[in-house]
């Protein structure tokens, strides 16, 4: 599945939940970040609601479940209260939050980050796509007719609790013959783009002796980026490299590359971020690393490095009492089973919700 945040097929899904939400019952809002709220009253008024919700865009190949099971799952909460005229003591919702997996616009949960005041909701609005016509969030979400007019921020669309079914996107509960992970936490990360500068040549003039090679620079930068995050019981990934000119018979003398670390604890990706940036000025000289230049018997010419954080967010730790709800509800629908089919963990993915 294909439906990158704020496409057609975006604004197809979003009018759907818009009209699904609506027949059942709810007071449907729209604020300026596309994000939707769909609350059904309660008997008391004035409360703020108690959601369940998640994101129905995906990324460019996948995301059959990611995000969008959280949103079926709080649907199927309303259509069962609807359908059961059960009336609730506080009012209860369901939201679809816009960009959650920062595929098309590269800052993930941005639209959740404006809500909980981590994001300016400028910065978010004049975020570019990746790739295509380089259109910014705003233009999109006016172009699709969800550049709504409630203000973005937990002050104006407040929420009593936020609960959110999701698909582990792991091995660990298969391979452990888990039923339900009740999460702790989220892990921080820090998103990066990093420029490599170097000198553009032709490949069959230009010897490796004065050869400043960008994307060779870059591969040792990728696996030592890798290699290091081993140490650090961390992740670092990279999952987009733009090299120039990008000509067969040019050495490229510029490329872009995404570097994603993550951590358990805030002070361990930092460690790891700072051993990085040492390590990697080395790299770009030419100097030894961990090996990476074993069996180079010529180096060549140094590149520079340019570092932009694009995306920071902090570990997390959640509400005990929601995370007290999730174990309940986990041992009233296991019974007698529900010790050998949980299992209590810290979720690889983020959260922009304090």
């Amino acid at each position: 599945m294909s439906r990158l945040a704020l496409s057609d097929a975006d604004k197809e899904a979003r009018d759907w939940f818009f009209h699904t939400t609506k027949s059942l019952g709810c007071d449907v809002t729209v604020d300026t970040m596309g994000n939707v709220f769909a609350v059904r009253p309660g008997r008391r008024r004035g409360f703020p609601p108690t959601c369940a919700g998640s994101h129905l865009d995906t990324q460019p190949t996948g995301g059959r479940y990611d995000g969008i099971l959280g949103v079926c799952a709080g649907l199927e909460m309303l259509k069962v209260l609807h359908e059961q005229k059960i009336e609730t003591h506080f009012p209860v919702g369901v939201v679809n939050w816009t960009n959650e997996e920062g595929a098309r616009f590269p800052i993930s949960m941005i639209a959740s980050g404006v809500w909980a005041g981590e994001i300016p909701l400028e910065k978010a609005h004049n975020l570019k796509e990746v790739g295509g016509d380089g259109r910014t969030m705003r233009q999109e979400l006016d172009r699709i007719g969800y550049l709504g007019e409630k203000d973005a921020h937990h002050q104006a669309m407040p929420l009593g609790a936020h609960f959110e079914l999701h698909i582990e996107q792991g091995p660990r509960l298969q391979a452990g013959k888990k039923r339900i992970g009740i999460v702790h936490g989220v892990q921080a990360y820090r998103w990066h783009t990093i420029t490599v500068q170097g000198q553009d040549c032709h490949t069959g003039t230009t010897d490796f002796a004065n050869r400043s090679d960008a994307l060779l620079t870059t591969a040792k930068l990728i696996l030592h980026s890798h290699r290091l995050a081993v140490k650090y019981d961390a992740l670092a990934s990279t999952g987009i490299i733009q090299a120039n000119p990008g000509s067969t018979n040019t050495v490229p003398g510029r490329v872009q590359f995404s570097l994603d670390i993550r951590a358990a604890k805030d002070d361990v990706l930092l460690d790891l971020e700072k051993h990085l940036k040492t390590d990697f000025d080395k790299i770009i000289k030419g100097n030894p690393v961990n090996g990476l230049n074993d069996g180079l018997e010529v180096i060549g010419r140094p590149c520079t490095i340019e570092w932009t954080l694009d995306a920071p967010s902090r570990a997390t730790r959640f509400d005990d009492g929601c995370i007290d709800c999730v174990r309940q509800s986990a041992a009233d629908l296991l019974g007698t089973e529900c010790e050998d089919l949980v299992q209590e963990m810290i979720s690889g993915a983020g959260t922009a919700l304090p």
